[in-house]
């Protein structure tokens, strides 16, 4: 009898993690964290904000209710459909976007000049294993079938390829850019290796960020690699595609490792 895949179900504020896929940060967390069926993460900042238990919802935040969002996490918790199987693919609202763009200095202008088109986040997303830093990876159903085709391809010609990240929300992405702010980096600066929130492929969950071991993550020096060759050749096979390639229209670097599914 097959097993009922692992879904991450997406919120605007929150995410729900299915059990045991979470790291601990505390001893506090790890014992609820090793009883938990679900558990809701804050996007923002990843805070766990409560795990669901057989006897019921424990909260991991002080004032849980006040949370932004909450309302809608608990009512996907309790959706009838989340229990009967794999719910209806439908996708998030975009309405919060100019707020993050205005947080950077940002606007619709951005589009126009890159060239680069709005990205919704999935309702929810499937497992496709671990990447390499023993982290859940997350992608739509269809890229993540494509992702373990690729994976096994690659094996039987001798060649390990293994994931550095998949699905990234909007919040996450503003996150990356407040980060290399606090260090010193201009948004122009940013602009040229990461795309604004709302317009990453990452959000949609069908890109891919690839390595090899012994290579450093998301380096050019990853095109030197048979693994990298290898892509070359045969990920078009399984719908894949290099999404920045030298000179790219977008002004984003040159990205040898980060590949989107598109389809076969």
């Amino acid at each position: 009898m097959r097993t009922a895949p692992r879904l991450l179900l997406n919120t605007p504020d929150i995410e729900l993690w299915p059990g045991g896929l979470l790291r601990a940060r505390s001893s506090h967390d790890a014992r609820l964290l090793a009883r938990a069926r679900t558990v809701l993460r804050r996007k923002q900042d990843g805070r766990y904000l409560a795990a669901l238990l057989p006897e019921g919802l424990m909260p991991m935040v002080e004032r849980l209710a006040r949370e932004p969002g909450i309302d809608a996490a608990l009512q996907r918790l309790d959706d009838p459909l989340r229990r009967r199987g794999t719910p209806a693919e439908t996708l998030l609202p975009l309405d919060r976007l100019d707020e993050h763009l205005h947080r950077l200095g940002l606007d619709e202008g951005y589009a126009d000049a890159s060239g680069l088109s709005l990205v919704a986040e999935p309702s929810w997303l499937c497992f496709a294993g671990l990447d390499r830093y023993r982290r859940a990876l997350w992608l739509t159903r269809a890229a993540a079938h494509a992702w373990r085709r690729l994976r096994t391809a690659a094996a039987a010609d001798g060649i390990v390829l293994d994931a550095v990240s998949g699905y990234r929300s909007h919040a996450y992405q503003l996150g990356i850019f407040e980060r290399k702010r606090a260090r010193g980096l201009s948004v122009a600066e940013i602009l040229t290796v990461n795309a604004a929130p709302g317009y990453s492929e990452h959000h949609g969950g069908n890109a891919l960020d690839i390595g090899t071991p012994g290579e450093p993550p998301a380096e050019e020096s990853f095109e030197r690699t048979p693994a990298f060759a290898w892509l070359r050749a045969h990920a078009g096979d399984a719908g894949f595609h290099m999404s920045y390639p030298r000179d790219n229209p977008h002004g984003i670097v040159y990205e040898p490792w980060h590949w989107c599914w598109r389809g076969t």
